[in-house]
């Protein structure tokens, strides 16, 4: 769609994207300054709280070079919201045609889940080419996405779910991971606790 930013354009290849859950709003501006002192400017907060969103504004406000993106999206009315708040890019767990839809009238980046061959099939006749792998481990992991190269060679995804520091490394050299997602960087209880340093020395 001429005007829209695709989420290619948004997420860096290669990139490793901070996949947090936030419970109180007040930690989502130290969060991604810490994030930002380690060298990652991107971000997804998942709306898996109750003040997810004002989480997100938070960090929109107060941390002008990070790049936001509002995680969990399940329903256009999230997305309508999401882009109300500013952010700039969306991730969903699956993938609905009203989804997509919305997304492409809002002019919103959108990640889209997909797990099983039939949803990729579904995702290529929206004219998506890059796709969130979730729950990547549950779902197969490298070995599914092994099969999904030979079977779509021009389609590329961001595995999220069940990656952690010892498999992360073997997402990333599949050929056909732009990206991976993930909340070992930044747990949701580290980011509770305000332990700014054990993230900073989980990422370094």
């Amino acid at each position: 769609m001429p005007g829209m930013k695709s989420i290619a354009d948004i997420i860096p290849t290669g990139s490793i994207v901070p996949v947090c859950t936030i419970d109180d709003p007040d930690r989502a501006v130290p969060l991604a300054c810490t994030l930002q002192d380690c060298g990652i400017h991107i971000i997804e907060i998942t709306l898996r709280t109750e003040r997810a969103f004002t989480a997100a504004e938070n960090v929109l406000n107060e941390c002008p070079d990070m790049c936001v993106g509002i995680g969990t999206i399940t329903s256009a009315e999230q997305l309508q919201r999401a882009k109300e708040t500013g952010a700039q890019f969306c991730v969903s767990p699956g993938i609905t045609e009203r989804l997509v839809h919305t997304a492409q009238q809002l002019k919103m980046p959108y990640l889209p889940g997909v797990s099983t061959v039939s949803e990729v099939m579904t995702a290529r006749e929206l004219r998506l080419n890059h796709l969130k792998f979730f729950p990547a481990e549950a779902a197969g992991g490298v070995k599914t996405l092994g099969i999904f190269r030979e079977l779509f060679p021009d389609t590329l995804f961001c595995p999220t779910g069940g990656i952690n520091e010892d498999n992360h490394a073997d997402y990333l050299r599949m050929e056909n991971v732009f990206c991976i997602g993930g909340s070992w960087p930044a747990t949701r209880e580290r980011i509770e606790s305000a332990d700014w340093d054990g993230i900073k020395k989980t990422i370094r």
